[in-house]
């Protein structure tokens, strides 16, 4: 007899694992949470957290406490610095500002270490009730029938309806599912330093003012980074950097490697040194019959502009709905089948186009562009370096308008390019508008799906409410009572899904209710 019997086993419980946890526990799944390690990593991996990301634990009743557990003081900026040669160099600029798309989010971005961000989710676990999570315990085995997952432990058999991977790059989960990856040509050993300096923060402060991480191209490394970033304002600091595959704990003079990052020597108190492969890899499906996986487990690549921890939280927040939907009774036959659909062309996009793209396009720079040789063509280079320093942010607005789930444009292709606009678009994330009649509109989105809809859309709305109950979809009307209200949006008419991303929109053609609604859900 299986020790314990759940709609949904979880695999792994780190962040993603225990987004998950959460997202299904809230909807009342019954949710086993199984992770091999009985205590938190200490390792401050995983810190930026997006706009995006916030909405995420803003949802899951959790971003009071997120941005309570903060270790960079209050209002202290997210933002880079992007050098070249070294952090003392004439060349360097401000790099990733996340800050400046956050008008088109409910919720403001945060930067704190991935055990921190632990610690309140597994916080938040203890008030639901329908959650188990289990630490110290290692999953050795899976199997499924057409009835029921089961995960052999050491603990003892856990049955499930179905069963989620979180477990990482080198999951048990996508392995024993028999789930290929494929991977890109980016193969590095690179190091990771974790230590202490009150020298380094005088010295980087004074001359940056505050910024919280600091990125070095450097002409030497082919276009990989030597990236510092920040624990804490005043002592505590992490290092990323490409090492020679010979490399030991032993044999790298990590004191030298940081003096040339910075350009200067500086006292260090070494608190951590370790290796990791840095490569790129996603799984050629997120699903395997009963079995999915989501984060690491599903996609891996470095931690080239923060889109890891993100990414991750953004997969389980797509697919806790659509669980819940099918164990509730009313998810349609194709609904879980979308989350590969949707989520593996994002991040397909998100390793091309942004994370390889930074890589590449630093080769490129430095192949064609040295001070040395020419100093006026680098000076005009880097200038517009500059120029562009933000596109990595700007530029990345993942979208599902590829989805069968959503009415987007006919040809329509699913990808973490876009733009952000306040007009609502099928397949795009939700964006804050003003509506005086409703304050906190993120508030009055409902679990299941919701219409916002203007006070002249009557037949609308009511075909919309009949048809749910028909359907037994959960929808939450959002009613603008005042007239214009909704001209940001560009119309009249939204279905919004329960992960905030938008269904449909009225253009004013003739439209079907149910049909809509039936689609939206598979």
């Amino acid at each position: 007899m299986p020790v314990s019997r759940s709609q949904v086993v979880i695999v792994g419980g780190g962040p993603v694992g225990l987004g998950l946890a959460i997202e299904l526990g809230q909807r009342d799944i019954s949710t086993v949470v199984i992770e091999k390690e009985a205590s938190l990593h200490e390792i401050p991996k995983g810190q930026n957290l997006t706009q995006r990301t916030m909405e995420h634990f803003r949802s899951w009743e959790v971003e009071g406490q997120i941005r309570a557990a903060r270790v960079m003081p209050p209002g202290y900026p997210a933002v880079g610095i992007n050098a070249y040669g070294n952090l003392t160099s004439q060349y360097a600029h401000p790099w990733f500002r996340r800050s400046q798309v956050g008008r088109y989010y409910f919720a403001a971005n945060e930067r704190l270490p991935q055990y921190s961000t632990e610690a309140v989710l597994q916080e938040r676990l203890r008030d639901l009730p329908a959650v188990t999570d289990i630490r110290g315990t290692e999953a050795r085995a899976i199997s499924q029938d057409d009835t029921k997952v089961v995960v052999s432990t050491d603990a003892g058999e856990f049955e499930a309806d179905y069963l989620v991977g979180c477990d990482g790059s080198r999951s048990i989960v996508r392995e024993q599912s028999g789930i290929a990856e494929e991977r890109s040509r980016h193969e590095r050993k690179m190091v990771l330093l974790v230590f202490r300096s009150r020298q380094l923060h005088t010295l980087l402060e004074e001359r940056f003012g505050e910024a919280a991480f600091f990125n070095v191209l450097h002409p030497d490394l082919e276009g990989y980074w030597r990236f510092l970033g920040r624990v804490d304002v005043g002592e505590g600091w992490f290092f990323h950097a490409p090492v020679p595959p010979d490399a030991t704990v032993e044999s790298l003079d990590y004191q030298a490697l940081l003096s040339a990052t910075v350009g200067a020597d500086f006292e260090v108190d070494l608190g951590y040194i370790g290796f990791w492969d840095l490569r790129i890899a996603v799984a050629e499906t997120y699903q395997s019959g009963r079995v999915f996986i989501a984060g690491d487990a599903a996609h891996s690549h470095p931690p080239y502009g923060g889109y890891g921890i993100n990414t991750g939280l953004e997969d389980v927040r797509n697919l806790g709905w659509k669980l819940s939907a099918e164990l509730q009774g009313w998810g349609g036959d194709n609904l879980l089948a979308s989350y590969t659909e949707e989520r593996r062309p994002v991040f397909v996009s998100t390793a091309r186009d942004f994370i390889e793209r930074f890589i590449e396009d630093d080769r490129e720079f430095i192949d064609n562009h040295n001070p040395d040789v020419d100093q006026a063509d680098f000076d005009a280079a880097w200038e517009q370096r500059r120029a562009d320093s933000n596109v990595g942010v700007s530029g990345f607005a993942p979208h599902y308008e590829g989805s069968p789930l959503v009415g987007g444009p006919p040809g329509g292709t699913s990808s973490a390019v876009g733009s952000h606009d306040f007009a609502a678009q099928p397949g795009h994330h939700l964006a804050p508008s003003s509506i005086a009649s409703t304050p906190d509109l993120f508030g009055a989105l409902g679990a299941g799906f919701s219409l916002i809809a203007s006070n002249t859309a009557g037949d609308g709305i009511d075909q919309y409410r009949k048809s749910a109950q028909e359907l037994g979809i959960p929808l939450a009307i959002v009613l603008s009572e005042v007239d214009g209200e909704l001209a940001g949006y560009e119309t009249d008419l939204i279905l919004v899904r329960p992960d905030h991303f938008i269904s449909w929109v009225d253009n004013g053609s003739p439209f079907d209710a149910k049909d809509v609604l039936a689609m939206s859900i598979g």
